[in-house]
Formats: C-alpha cells, structure tokens, sequence
C-alpha cells in the first residue's frame, strides 16, 4: 500500500523498506515478519527497473553490528543502498560505525543520518568508505539527539544532504531545513568567536545550502545520474519559484531569496520527470476533497486505536 501511494501520488521517491513494529520495541519478535529477506520479492515486483520515479533502498534497524549486518547484506544482493540513523544522543555514543567497520569495511552505499554524537574515528570511516551523510538540523534540535555536525561535515570535507526526519512534528518543507542549518552553523561560528577563536570557520553560504538541498540530496539517493541539477541529459525534475510575492520583494540575489526568504507559498510550478504536476500554485490532478476526507479518516482511525486523550487533540 505504502508502494502504491508513492506511484499514484507521481512522486519521484525512495522507498525505503524497514523493520516491521512490536510492542516490545523488539522488530524481530513481530509475528510472521519476512524482514529484511522479503525486499527480495519487493526488487523483483515493483523496482525490476531503473527507469522509474521510485527507488528502492532498506531502512537500516538498529542495535548490534551482527543484527544490522544481515540486513545489510539482504539490501545489497538485491543492489539496494542503504540508510541508518547514527550518532543520536547519549546513546549514538557507542562507536557502532567502528564496531560494524571491525566486521565488514563500511561502503559508498549507506548514507548516515543524523550523526550528531559520532566520534572523530567514525567520522573518518565515513569521509574514507564515501558514504553520505543526512542532517535533519531542526528535528535533532527538537528531539535532543545533539548539536546537527554541519560544520563537522565541512571539517571532514564532506557534503551533508538535509533531511526532514519526522514530518509529524516537524515542517515538512525544505526551505525550513535550508534556513535551520545556516541559521545553526552561522551560531556555532559566531559562538567561537565571541570565546575568543582567532581562526574560526568560514560562514556556511546560501549556495552551499542550496546545494546540500538539492544535488547533494540527489547523491545521497544514488540519483545524481537523473536529478539534482539542471544539466543536459537529466530528467526534467524542475521547480519553478516565485518571485513577485512580498517576501521576497524586492529581490536582488536568487539562490539569497530561495534560502532565506522563500517558503512552499512561492512555489509555483513543479515538473517530475518531464510531466507538469503542479501549475500556478495549484495541484494537477489531484482530488483535494478526496485526499483530505482520507487524511482525516486515518487520524480518526489512529487515535481511535490509540484510545488517545481527545482532550489532548
């Protein structure tokens, strides 16, 4: 159903396979799971090709290098990459990357997410394997999972990708992942000068952002064959931004405005591969009444489910 929702919506998207749910927190205790072995079946069912909006990878789980390693190896007989939230908090302190690296070498085809609290020899692993990484700058503020390492990134002399992370409770828009990690990295610059830092970092710039949004995002995907800049021979993903709305007006520098002022209510049009799918503010071909009523009926039915507190609503 999830695959499904992503082909009718004419997305281009990742689908991500992941772990099945159990009260314990346990994944493996879930009743007649067929994780990771079934993303076998879902290769050969729904991505046997390359020339398609969806692309498969596995949703990593977490805990011991001899739990995640068979996962890993599932994804890759089927060439699936791989992606694995790391360096969380207090607990993402427990040097995983070099304990899996003692098993396996680390590869080029996982992108770590988060990686707030890793060590400089995990970091190293990473920069030297050419892995990717994936900050979500406002969700790792919100959750507590540490200071988002964009200038740890630039230190390492890598380019971060930005993710959203939990679109529940967090804006789902990537102007606001733009604007929080200049926002963040320009703190931690500042911060060090006022400690009295003689040779600290450089400012993040807007068109460094712009492209951690964009083609960086594309290589985090293994995409960057397709989209994540308009060159020639690509597919035609294009985002068309307004500028005649007032905040933006009246704009002197492009890639400024898009990073710093603009918001989804400039976005005018967007292309996928070619095929209009949004024109002059306005969804194609999407039934909005139907969308909506389907959106409430499920949260109805989850706090249903839930027996959540309607006060609390």
């Amino acid at each position: 159903a999830a695959i499904k929702g992503l082909q009718d919506s004419g997305v281009r998207a990742i689908f991500a396979y992941g772990t099945p749910q159990h009260e314990s927190g346990d994944w493996t205790k879930a009743p007649h799971h067929r994780f990771p072995g079934d993303i076998a079946r879902l290769r050969k069912q729904y991505f046997s090709t390359e020339d398609q909006l969806l692309t498969l990878f596995l949703a990593s789980p977490g805990g011991t290098p001899e739990a995640i390693l068979p996962t890993w190896k599932a994804a890759r007989d089927v060439g699936a990459r791989i992606t694995i939230h790391v360096g969380v908090g207090e607990f993402g302190r427990n040097a995983l990357l070099e304990r899996i690296h003692k098993i396996e070498p680390l590869r080029s085809d996982t992108t770590y997410i988060h990686c707030c609290t890793l060590n400089d020899t995990e970091w190293k692993l990473i920069r030297d394997s050419g892995g990717t990484v994936s900050i979500a700058g406002y969700v790792e503020m919100l959750m507590g999972h540490g200071n988002p390492p964009t200038q740890k990134c630039i230190d390492m002399g890598i380019k971060p990708s930005l993710s959203v992370d939990v679109e529940t409770s967090v804006p789902n828009d990537f102007f606001t992942q733009m604007r929080t990690i200049l926002s963040l990295q320009k703190n931690e610059v500042w911060a060090r000068r006022l400690a009295g830092d003689k040779t600290p970092p450089a400012f993040l710039t807007a068109r460094e952002v712009l492209e951690y949004a964009t083609i960086e995002g594309a290589k985090a995907n293994g995409l960057e064959r397709k989209v994540g800049t308009l060159t020639p021979g690509k597919e035609a993903d294009i985002i068309l931004l307004r500028t005649d709305r007032l905040n933006v007006m009246p704009m002197n520098n492009a890639v400024g405005a898009v990073v710093t002022s603009m918001g989804p209510q400039n976005v005018d049009t967007v292309m996928i591969a070619g095929k209009l799918k949004k024109r002059g503010g306005q969804l194609l071909d999407v039934d909005m009444p139907r969308v909506t009523r389907i959106l409430n009926e499920a949260r109805e039915r989850a706090l249903t489910n839930g027996k959540y507190p309607r006060s609390r609503v």
